[in-house]
Order: C-alpha cells, then sequence, then structure tokens
C-alpha cells in the first residue's frame, strides 16, 4: 500500500491539479495527503474532495520536513507499506509508480529510492550526491562556475554516467519513495529545518542502516525553480537551514561524511551496483 504527501505554499493551482488527478487515477496509491500551509486554501473545494485526497490546511507556514510528517504518521499509524513524498512540480507515468513497487518488494534492503529526474526539455537533473561539506554547498551558490566545475562534478557522482543503480547518501527531496517500517527505525524528518537540507539529513539517516537507491529504469519531470536562486528570503531561509545542519553533523570534522563519501565515489568509479538486483 502507498500512500502519497505533498505540501502547498501559495502553490501553483493548475500543477497542483494536474499532480492530483493523475495521482488519483493510480491504482497502487491509498491515499493523497495535502498539507497546505498557505494562508488560506491554495486549492478549490473540488481538488480538497477528490477521491483518495484528504486535504489539511495547517494554520500557518510549517515548514517543508514538518508538514510532511503529518501525513508521514498517519501513513505509519495505519500500517501503509510505503510513502511517496512528491513535490508539486513533478510529471510521471503512473506506470513507474508499479515498477518501483515492484522493485521495493523484491529488495527489502532498500529504505529509500529516487527515480532518474530530467528536465521538462529532457535534460538530466544531476541530484545524487555525496554528503556535503561547507564548501560543497557554499561554493556550489556563489563561486563562479568555473572555480567549482571538477569538485561539483565529483559533488554529484557524474562519473557514475547516471545509468546505474547506485547506493547514494544524499538523494533529492523532489521525489522520496520511503520504506515505512524503515522510517520508525531511522525516524522523520528533522523538523528543526524549515526547508532545504531536510532532505539531506533523512536520506543520511536512513542510509546508515539501509540502502538509499538511485533506479534510472524509472524517469520523471522535475520542473525545477530553484527558489532560493531568485528570492532574497529563500537564499536566507537556506542559509539558516543548512548552518543548522552543519551544527548537527559538524561543519569540518565529520567522519561519517568521509567514510560513506569515500565508499560512494569507488562504488561509482568502479561501475559497481549496489546489492540489488533487477529482477
Amino acid at each position: 500500500m502507498l500512500n502519497v504527501s505533498i505540501v502547498l505554499y501559495k502553490s501553483d493551482v493548475q500543477q497542483v491539479e494536474q499532480l492530483l488527478r493523475q495521482l488519483v487515477r493510480a491504482e497502487c496509491v491509498n491515499q493523497i495527503f495535502v498539507i497546505d500551509n498557505s494562508p488560506s486554501p491554495c486549492i478549490s473545494q473540488e481538488l480538497q474532495h477528490l477521491h483518495k485526497v484528504r486535504y489539511i490546511l495547517s494554520g500557518s507556514n510549517l515548514g517543508y520536513g514538518k508538514a510532511h510528517n503529518i501525513a508521514i504518521k498517519e501513513s505509519i499509524e495505519e500500517g501503509s507499506d510505503y510513502h511517496l513524498v512528491l513535490n508539486t512540480d513533478i510529471y510521471f507515468d503512473n506506470k513507474i509508480l508499479d515498477e518501483i513497487g515492484d522493485f521495493m518488494q523484491l529488495h527489502p534492503d532498500v529504505g529509500q529510492l529516487m527515480p532518474k529526474v530530467v528536465y521538462p526539455d529532457g535534460q538530466l537533473q544531476y541530484l545524487c550526491k555525496l554528503l556535503p561539506t561547507p564548501f560543497d554547498l557554499i561554493g556550489r551558490r556563489f563561486l563562479p562556475a568555473s572555480w567549482t566545475r571538477r569538485r561539483m562534478e565529483r559533488f554529484e557522482l557524474r562519473q557514475s554516467g547516471y545509468d546505474q543503480l547506485m547506493n547514494v547518501p544524499y538523494l533529492s527531496g523532489c521525489f522520496m519513495w520511503l520504506r515505512t517500517a524503515v522510517l520508525k527505525e531511522a525516524g522523520l524528518f528533522d523538523e528543526r529545518y524549515f526547508m532545504y537540507p531536510e532532505d539531506i539529513d533523512l536520506t543520511r539517516r536512513i542510509h546508515q542502516h539501509f540502502q538509499t537507491v538511485y533506479y534510472p529504469d524509472a524517469t520523471i519531470i522535475h520542473n525545477h525553480g530553484q527558489g532560493s536562486y531568485h528570492s532574497r528570503k529563500m537564499l536566507w531561509i537556506h542559509i539558516v537551514n543548512i548552518v543548522r545542519y552543519f551544527n548537527k553533523w559538524g561543519w569540518l570534522i565529520d567522519r561519517e561524511r568521509s567514510v560513506v563519501n569515500r565508499q560512494t565515489l569507488q562504488a561509482c568509479l568502479k561501475k559497481t551496483q549496489p546489492n540489488v538486483s533487477k529482477r
């Protein structure tokens, strides 16, 4: 059984409607949680009462992870096998949900999965990453691309070719297929992060005990907006929460990061796959 959650905040209504109507048609989807952090309802009454949709107006802007946790807790309590965290700017063919579900059933050691992600024009998004150092995130945002190109290629695992199954310690939060039994051990989103590094933190905690897999046999479209690149307010939110991340895990000294990143790079360079097969 699969539950899905999306979080709204003054979102594009047409975009949300397209995603909801698509999810409603998916046979494998049991329930769709829509947590609206907007000051007033962001979507119409019709969309709020669609079959399978459970609409929750939070009453305040809770933040991304905290809002999703409302739905994830419900999924755990009702015994759902999987929970899918989605951005609203995602498009895909519903058949990939069945394909991913079959893959997850065959591989109980996989706690989290992200498919291949592309832009609307088909260009690949490099969303498989190492655990970040402060320079990876600060340099990526504030330094000229020519200065950081080689380091970013390493950080984004571009040498892998993105054509193989990979066990990756940092997967994007735009599409997080989570095994609920794993979340009981690893925990939910850390609600101290209002927005941005919650996906790094959660993937990292799941990766400590389970496979966190990039699955290239399924593809989704992500109309990535990069809000912090266009808004000073969002940039400030990004910076504050990144500081919280490094305060938690370590700035310069992070032994786990060093070990995990070395193992991940070795696997990618050898073109070896994690201990999962495509049966």
